[in-house]
């Protein structure tokens, strides 16, 4: 099952960072396919129209930045 969305995070200052994600999940964990042997599949988060997380059945781009890496523990928790 693919999903998509934001999620937004403060960034101090009274500012927000937006992230968008898209991520391909299964119903059931997947040792072979899944991140950490779990349900996703494939994952991509894009920060100001850059990709900063890239997983497509092995890693690509790993989280890259604390907004990212948030975004990815989220995502984690959430689906996987």
């Amino acid at each position: 099952m693919w999903t998509k969305g934001t999620i937004t995070l403060p960034n101090g200052n009274k500012t927000e960072t937006t992230l968008k994600y898209w991520v391909k999940h299964f119903e059931e964990p997947n040792e072979t396919y899944g991140i950490d042997g779990g349900r996703i599949s494939k994952l991509t988060i894009k920060t100001d129209g850059q990709i900063t997380c890239s997983y497509e059945r092995g890693w690509a781009i790993e989280p890259e930045g604390e907004a990212t890496q948030l975004a990815y523990a989220i995502l984690m928790e959430k689906y996987n």
